[in-house]
């Protein structure tokens, strides 16, 4: 394997481990900053344009063109996908959904991924549909003694959630967009603007100061969640298959449940350590197919 094959590599293993570790932390930052104090809109309305706002200014210093107009319409398409009726609805839902259901909901992407890309002509090979199935498998073999009690308005956040997010994921491929970091900068932009439109039309208010862990979280979704996590999934949008790029979303609860063991002491047994295993399999098996298809012949 020469030294460009392994750079590459390396790239998709950091971008990987970003969005596998960083944002099976966020639930229960957005979990902690929602009990603080934010509303759910203004939540991720504000930590996106703080975010977008600092990447787009680092970028524009470093010499990194600015958006087309062209660019920014189709970043403010992935903003509101993504952003807007993804993160946005998510953090509705996280009101009264309990973190089992949004875990079954959210590990459901990569399967809208995979349909949505068959029809677009991408279609995923039979290992990627077969590691597709077993992750989600065990995300709800690791829900099953989960309350999943919800309220009718958060389901349907959920359903919004996921299909939007994996609906804007396939849609961004092969659109006018800008680098992947510029993109990601312009989306939270847009998709930023858009949150805060909706949540005053709502009428979200901030009754007052967050309080200290409102704040911690927020300041982690800021830098953690947005800066490098939602940074890392474009830029694997950009040079990954959709099934790898979503396989985060049956990682992330692996992840979850381990922080609640250990932040919030909620205990789990050999059951759920066996449905962490076979997600950990189903991922493995993804990215197996990946690398075969990578492969030349």
């Amino acid at each position: 394997m020469d030294k460009a094959h392994t750079v590459a590599g390396t790239r998709v293993a950091l971008a990987l481990a970003a969005v596998y570790i960083i944002w099976g932390s966020t639930y229960l930052a957005i979990r902690y900053a929602l009990e603080g104090g934010f509303p759910p809109f203004l939540l991720g309305g504000v930590r996106f344009l703080i975010a977008g706002s600092l990447m787009y200014g680092f970028l524009r210093w470093r010499g990194v063109p600015a958006p087309t107009a062209p660019q920014w319409r189709n970043a403010a398409v992935m903003g509101v996908l993504l952003l807007l009726l993804g993160n946005g609805m998510v953090n509705l839902a996280e009101q009264t959904v309990s973190s089992g259901m949004t875990a079954v909901a959210v590990a459901s992407a990569p399967l809208w991924m995979g349909i949505f890309a068959a029809m677009r002509g991408q279609r995923p090979n039979r290992m990627e549909w077969v590691g597709l199935g077993i992750g989600f498998l065990g995300v709800l073999w690791l829900n099953l003694d989960s309350s999943l009690s919800a309220s009718m308005v958060g389901l349907v956040a959920l359903l919004v959630a996921s299909l939007a997010w994996s609906f804007g994921s396939i849609w961004s491929r092969g659109r006018d967009l800008p680098p992947p970091f510029m993109a990601a900068a312009a989306q939270m932009l847009c998709g930023g603007l858009a949150m805060c439109v909706v949540g005053g039309a709502l009428g979200e208010r901030f009754a007052g100061i967050p309080g200290p862990q409102g704040l911690a979280a927020f300041a982690y979704l800021i830098v953690f969640g947005s800066i490098i996590g939602f940074s890392a999934y474009i830029w694997l949008l950009h040079h990954v298959r959709p099934a790898l790029a979503g396989s985060y979303a049956y990682v992330n609860p692996v992840i979850a449940v381990a922080l609640g063991a250990w932040l919030a002491r909620e205990r789990f047994g050999g059951q759920e350590l066996l449905a962490m295993g076979v997600i950990l399999l189903g991922v493995v098996a993804i990215t197996l197919a990946k690398a075969a298809k990578a492969r030349p012949a």
